[in-house]
């Protein structure tokens, strides 16, 4: 089933009583780092197999959501570098403009400085310096975590090359026409002093105020709502819908507008919903997105009424207050002057705040950099339109579609000192000249450079081709782009995804960045609530790391990867991932003692007992079976096929069947010790890109090799045997069924029982041994009284249980079961039966009962039937 091409030193057979994880785990990884088994030849012959770490923030941490997602990365990787491919799992970090400015700008406050104190280049300077003592620890992290990434290949996306790769295909897209400056609305945080993506915006549920404004006179008066009262002071024009009979008089008339000396006009637009509210709405061009698009269409003026801090800038009585200071005054003054028509408080309203700093957003006139997203996203929709690009599962196409069909063009400039400076000059007498990273900026008397940066989304949606060289044509770059799968979340589909697909299909003349998009889940707690501070759920992955091993924390996040669905996750299911890996440790240690052996071949199939067969079956079934759930990013499912696969038929069942035959040694048990070395031997490469620290360890010291990490990857071979398998399910019958019988009658798991076993002349026959191992029955001996039989699997095991149980108590006790279960069975059928009941009783109760009776009826026959097994007293 493999063929292992290492070089082999002799196996030992010597492992500690205990598996100790933090014992193990970090001088293998350092070991398997040391060695370059990670590392990726762009000169190679061996097919590329190619994904990107999503680039964590220079300023994060590890995460549970890392932990997730480089879970799942690994898993991919390490099973393609066995597979004999050339496999890259390219590292790296993102700068992080806003995140890693407010770090070092809170370091500066705490010495009373600002970044203005220092000026730009000097806060620049700062900023490099902490990226260097503070910044990456999660580098350190993924290490333990076990990513098996290229650390010689780690990129910065500030690093020299990225930062060259920016500026060409900024001037790319300048000079195609597909960047431009204008003024827009745009996110603005008044704290961070910055224009932010949609991506960095957080909505919530605010408890706010709605107030009705009479704007006007009379006949020629409407009325407004709003939750903003203090844009007013900005307000152009009030707008209605056409078909609006109501306001069809005052369209294209002039009305005040409270407060001010100014009257706007009344307009007519079919934005405006006029079932909403009064179907009037007030028109604040330059401080509300959809605002600001009647007012391009009705060419309305802008009026800006707040400065970059959110303080209001016009009008005298309010000039200086903040904008939640503003609010209430001039409500009061609206009140005062009677134009308040209604308030309601409190109003419960969804508002975005800042990501960073959980300031509330405001919308802004601005002038800032454009990219014209159309001809680029209707490329990236085409690209998996076209099967180009799968994305998986499936379902999350149509969201997909839905964002790149509509996307507006992306606001690429911010307003802080940390990132890529815009490389545009601007001269004395208006000219702007763009700049590659070729060519001289432009010098002399009034030249100057922007003064903002480029949005972090900028450059890490050149990711994939940025950190292999480009625009160098570069080895790695030719064998290494298109990446051959993106594993990234459905939370950022939308800005990373589709912007990496934009530009990765505009620099790479057509080819896109990828050929699959395999999105998942977000982690979230047991209970499926999102993990949050505020809840108190947030978990360190690195304390249960510490606390039950790696490998026990990848197993929990794996075993819970359902392709684009949440994942739950709870203490008590890494407690379990860490019992398998003490399993496949103390079983492995077992069958190791126990002439477990990978030395030889394997014998043939006419030596082997259909025991032998039957897991050599199972083994290659399994083989098929992980390797098509891996092809379907279904970690869950393989991850489920692996446990119970190891732990159910491997440990319980076939080192269970087979310690018969290693007791009583001969031939027949080198066969068996040959059949257990390899099945566990392929086992521990399977379970290895989900579990690497315990397997490998496991596994070296099984077959001598060099290591898992560049073993091969395990290959169905074909061998089935379904007569074998038929067989041992049939022993399976007999051994549950009488443990069930057995726990049923009150017995202790070791306690013995004398037995006869009628199996002569059935399947059975040659595991009647391993089956009364299993079952701790005795021989029949001297005065043996079957008084309990059990047909099972066409055989029969007579059982004396006189010696063992008080029958006639037992028989009390059931008697009095028996008799519960069918009083619970006869209300059942009352309430049933009763037509006045189900005609009022909701379904959910008539449903809760149906399943009474149901249970009642199943413990009747199960009871009837001990009764019917235990003997007459």
């Amino acid at each position: 089933m493999t063929e292992n091409t290492q070089q082999q030193t002799a196996p030992t057979t010597e492992l500690p009583t205990q598996y100790a994880p933090a014992e193990v785990e970090g001088p293998l990884y350092e070991r398997w780092v040391e060695r370059g088994y990670f590392e990726a030849d762009a000169k190679s012959e061996k097919p590329p197999y190619t994904i990107v770490i999503p680039p964590p923030n220079v300023t994060g941490s590890l995460h549970l959501g890392h932990a997730f997602e480089h879970t799942l990365i690994d898993a991919l990787t390490r099973r393609k570098r066995m597979q004999g491919f050339e496999t890259l799992w390219q590292p790296g970090m993102d700068h992080a403009g806003i995140a890693t400015q407010n770090v070092v700008e809170r370091e500066l406050a705490k010495e009373g400085k600002s970044r203005h104190d220092l000026g730009r280049e000097a806060f620049v300077e700062r900023v490099w310096q902490w990226k260097a003592e503070s910044g990456g620890q999660i580098s350190g992290q993924m290490k333990r975590l076990g990513d098996g990434v290229a650390w010689s290949r780690e990129r910065f996306t500030m690093d020299e090359g990225l930062s060259q790769a920016v500026q060409t295909i900024f001037k790319k897209l300048y000079d195609d026409e597909l960047i431009y400056r204008a003024e827009r609305i745009i996110n603005w945080c008044p704290r961070c002093l910055t224009a932010i993506s949609d991506i960095e915006v957080e909505y919530q549920d605010d408890d706010g105020e709605l107030v009705s404004i009479r704007y006007g006179e009379g006949d020629e008066s409407l009325v407004v709502a709003t939750t903003r009262a203090e844009t007013m002071l900005g307000d152009t024009a009030v707008a209605v819908h056409p078909d609006d009979e109501r306001y069809k008089h005052l369209v294209g008339k002039q009305i005040k507008l409270p407060l001010t000396d100014r009257t706007i006009p009344v307009v007519a637009d079919t934005h405006v919903d006029p079932e909403f509210g009064t179907g009037a709405v007030k028109v604040t061009p330059a401080h509300d997105p959809n605002d600001f698009e009647i007012g391009q269409r009705h060419n309305l003026p802008n009026l800006a009424v707040m400065d970059e801090r959110a303080v209001i800038t016009v009008h005298g009585p309010f000039q200086g207050l903040d904008r939640l200071e503003a609010r209430s005054a001039i409500v009061a003054a609206l009140r005062a002057e009677g134009r308040i028509v209604a308030e309601k408080r409190p109003y419960v309203h969804s508002v975005g705040h800042c990501s960073r700093c959980k300031t509330t957003i405001e919308p802004r006139l601005s002038m800032q950099w454009w990219v014209k997203v159309g001809p680029l996203a209707q490329a990236a929709g085409d690209a998996v339109r076209d099967g180009k690009v799968k994305i998986h599962p499936q379902e999350m196409e149509k969201r997909y579609f839905d964002w790149v069909d509509n996307l507006h063009d992306w606001c690429i400039s911010r307003q802080l000192w940390w990132g890529h400076r815009i490389p545009v000059w601007y001269g004395p007498n208006g000219e702007v000249v763009c700049v590659g990273p070729d060519e001289q900026p432009p010098t002399g008397e009034g030249w100057h450079q922007d003064t903002d940066v480029l949005d972090t989304w900028f450059s890490s949606g050149l990711w994939p081709f940025s950190t292999l060289g480009w625009p160098e044509r570069t080895e790695s770059l030719e064998k290494f782009y298109p990446n051959s799968v993106l594993v990234t979340g459905y939370d950022i589909l939308f800005f990373w995804v589709a912007r990496m697909m934009m530009f990765g299909l505009y620099a790479m003349d057509g080819t896109p960045p990828f050929h699959t998009i395999a999105l998942h889940g977000m982690v979230r707690d047991q209970n499926g609530k999102k993990m949050s501070k505020s809840f108190g759920n947030v978990v360190n992955p690195l304390d249960w790391m510490d606390e039950y091993g790696s490998d026990a924390v990848r197993f929990t996040l794996a075993n819970g990867a359902n392709p684009g669905v949440d994942v739950p996750i709870g203490e008590d299911w890494v407690k379990a991932s860490r019992n398998f890996a003490n399993k496949i440790w103390n079983a492995t240690r077992f069958a190791l003692m126990n002439g477990a052996t990978v030395e030889g071949p394997l014998p043939d199939a006419s030596q082997m007992s259909a025991t032998d067969r039957w897991i050599l079956s199972r083994l290659n079934k399994t083989v098929a079976e992980v390797d098509a759930f891996y092809d379907d990013y279904q970690f869950a499912k393989l991850a489920d096929a692996l446990y119970h696969f190891a732990w159910d038929e491997v440990f319980d069942w076939y080192v269970e069947l087979s310690k018969t035959t290693f007791f009583a040694g001969g031939e027949q048990a080198k066969v068996s010790g040959r059949v257990l070395g390899e099945v566990l031997d392929v086992m521990l490469r399977l379970l290895h890109p989900i579990v690497p620290f315990v397997t490998e360890t496991l596994w070296t010291t099984l077959t001598g090799g060099e290591s898992l990490v560049i073993a091969d990857w395990p290959v169905d071979s074909g061998f089935r045997d379904e007569a074998a398998e038929k067989e041992i399910e049939l022993v399976q019958q007999v051994v549950t069924e009488v443990r069930r019988f057995r726990s049923d009658q009150g017995l202790q798991p070791g306690q013995k029982v004398p037995a006869r076993l009628d199996v002569a002349g059935t399947a059975l026959a040659p595991h009647e041994a391993a089956i009364r191992q299993l079952l701790r029955l005795q021989p029949e001996g001297e005065g043996f009284s079957a008084t309990a039989s059990l047909p099972v699997a066409g055989a029969t095991v007579a059982l004396d249980l006189s010696g063992t149980i008080d029958v006639a108590a037992e028989r009390k006790r059931l008697a009095k079961d028996l008799a519960a279960a069918e009083k619970e069975k006869a209300q059942a059928n009352g309430k049933l039966g009763n037509e006045a009941f189900l005609a009022k009783a909701p379904d959910n109760v008539v449903d809760k009962i149906r399943t009474r009776l149901a249970k009642a009826d199943e413990d009747i026959a199960r009871i009837e039937a001990q009764l019917a097994n235990l003997p007459q007293v």
